[in-house]
């Protein structure tokens, strides 16, 4: 790792490239008007990556209750029932629509309703229990793979967890014996879990203050839980229909999968005058989850109910909120002649103004537009016979190329997406081939090319950089950046080929919104001289930047569910 870390802060042009994300700040807890009043429907994070331990595997975990106080008593938080949480796959650009679901809902029982204590005597009070249906045929029809799965209790504290008078054994006990196996073949978690996600919940929420400008930064989720449900699946069970069990090479289109989580509710609820309510109607989505930050940062407030209401194949055809991703709002304090100067925490990064002299990817402007019907254009990813006006849709519409892409498709192995290694100074010329999760037939998802092989999290090359790293080695370091083949570099199975639990996405997708994927493909930085060095003081600037908290608290497990044990409620500040 500290090798890449100095290439990634002093000379990795390559490092920018590579994130081919965009998001923007902290993860999506609390994220939406509606559901910040619906907390146990609320999705909080979706993470998907093959498994380091088990690589014939996918790992999907998706969390849900937001800011879980470990001491909140005496109404701890739980999953909920008469709600609908799904893990939805789509493996299959050619027909839109999930083909893999997995559907659990829960159920809950006072063992002892005479006390108001959690745990009791061996007995647990709104003791939780899920069934977990499967959907191999969209959705169509459903078979229950586990039935009765049993729900750790919250950590309340040793003396309910450890002690006589409370369960008599200990929580990571508690978390194994909640680890089973479905009928067919999946290996499953329910249950609390420090939250995974890490950042400066704080100073990004104050106008940007992040890194924190003369104070010190906090993790806003540290001693915080989650409840997570969690998968592990084989890759045979997640592949498209007619697919080779063995992948062409690490970059095989086959591979890839869209990955988003959501939770539904019935349309009506009545309530009785004697406490009772009864839950009757239509199942209505609620909340919705794929990349980290979409709805939290980058749709408006004004919208952020009514994205939670789409599904990603309903989104990718409403183009009301493509601007968001054209134009985000935080390119306006990336840049001088707006609002730069007023967000003093983001004065590292900068967008391109005047790319390669001419190409301005500012707020509003044409970005590659220009370009539309030069020849220049033929056979690649931008030429309208290849995927239409997708990339290049209309003037004014500055990151339709990067941005856009990054959560509405997915990035192909295709000119001009290509390392900027081997390319002589052309963008649009062929390059070190690079990534390919490219699944263009939804909006937001998690996008995984299954076949990426996985970098170990004890390996000295291992980045929390996610595919920062991976490009910062393929553009800089011997052997990947001496030619253009196809090879596996470390970290091209992070963040946003998917998203491994150690990924600092925050980072990486500010680093992304101040144009870290164009340059990575060679569209450098305003400061980049003709025929000099890409490595200029603004790309240095971009790839130092910092957000003051690039790690969890507490460090992750090396066996499913990977997921650090949640924080009791005898332990916390």
């Amino acid at each position: 790792m500290p090798k890449f870390n100095s290439i990634r802060r002093f000379t990795s042009l390559a490092a920018l490239c590579v994130a081919f994300s965009v998001g923007l700040m902290a993860s999506s807890h609390r994220e939406a008007p509606l559901i910040a009043n619906d907390p146990l429907a609320d999705n909080t994070d979706v993470y998907a990556f093959r498994s380091p331990d088990n690589p014939n595997t996918i790992t999907i975990i998706a969390c849900y209750i937001p800011g879980e106080l470990p001491h909140g008593g005496p109404n701890f938080n739980n999953f909920g029932e008469n709600i609908r949480y799904e893990i939805h796959v789509d493996n299959d650009a050619a027909k839109p629509g999930d083909e893999v679901t997995y559907r659990f809902t829960f159920t809950r029982t006072n063992q002892d309703p005479t006390t108001f204590f959690k745990i009791r005597l061996g007995q647990e009070n709104l003791k939780t229990q899920y069934k977990c249906e499967r959907s191999m045929d969209g959705g169509t029809t459903w078979t229950t793979i586990y039935n009765n799965g049993p729900v750790p209790p919250p950590y309340v504290g040793e003396r309910s967890i450890q002690g006589g008078a409370g369960l008599n054994t200990t929580y990571d006990a508690l978390i194994q014996q909640a680890i089973v196996n479905a009928t067919t073949g999946e290996k499953i978690y329910c249950g609390p879990a420090d939250d995974p996600f890490f950042v400066d919940l704080g100073g990004v929420f104050d106008l940007g203050n992040m890194p924190r400008q003369g104070s010190q930064a906090r993790d806003g989720l540290s001693q915080l839980n989650v409840h997570a449900i969690c998968l592990q699946i084989p890759i045979p069970t997640l592949l498209k229909v007619g697919a080779s069990a063995t992948p062409m090479n690490i970059l095989d289109p086959n591979y890839v999968i869209g990955v988003w989580a959501s939770a539904s509710r019935p349309a009506t609820r009545t309530l009785g005058t004697n406490g009772s309510y009864v839950d009757n109607g239509n199942w209505i989505q609620v909340s919705r989850l794929g990349m980290p930050l979409t709805n939290e940062v980058v749709v408006p407030i004004g919208q952020k109910d009514y994205w939670n209401s789409l599904t990603p194949y309903q989104e990718l055809a409403d183009t009301q909120l493509d601007n968001n991703f054209f134009n985000p709002e935080l390119s306006l304090y990336m840049d001088n002649s707006l609002f730069g100067g007023a967000v003093p925490a983001f004065s590292k990064l900068r967008i391109q103004r005047k790319s390669l002299g001419s190409f301005d990817f500012g707020y509003g402007k044409d970005g590659l537009f220009g370009l539309k019907g030069n020849p220049a254009l033929a056979g690649t990813a931008l030429d309208d016979a290849i995927f239409g006006t997708l990339l290049l849709p209309g003037a004014g519409k500055a990151r339709s190329v990067d941005l856009w892409p990054i959560f509405h498709t997915g990035v192909p192995n295709f000119r001009p997406y290509q390392l900027a290694t081997g390319k002589n100074g052309n963008p649009l010329a062929a390059g070190k081939p690079f990534i390919h999760n490219f699944l263009p037939n939804g909006g937001d998802m998690l996008r995984l090319n299954m076949a990426t092989p996985v970098t170990q999290r004890d390996d000295v090359n291992f980045s929390s950089d996610g595919i920062i790293a991976a490009a910062v080695a393929g553009l800089t370091q011997a052997p990947f950046n001496t030619n253009t083949n196809i090879e596996a570099i470390p970290n091209m199975d992070g963040f946003p080929n998917g998203r491994r639990l150690e990924d600092d996405v925050t980072r990486i997708e500010l680093q992304a919104v101040a144009g870290a994927a164009l340059a990575a493909i060679g569209l450098w930085y305003d400061d980049y001289q003709p025929a000099g060095s890409p490595v200029t003081n603004q790309l240095v600037n971009v790839l130092s930047y910092e957000t003051g908290v690039s790690k969890n608290d507490r460090p992750f497990k090396t066996t499913f569910p990977y997921l650090a044990a949640p924080w009791s409620g005898t332990e916390s500040n």
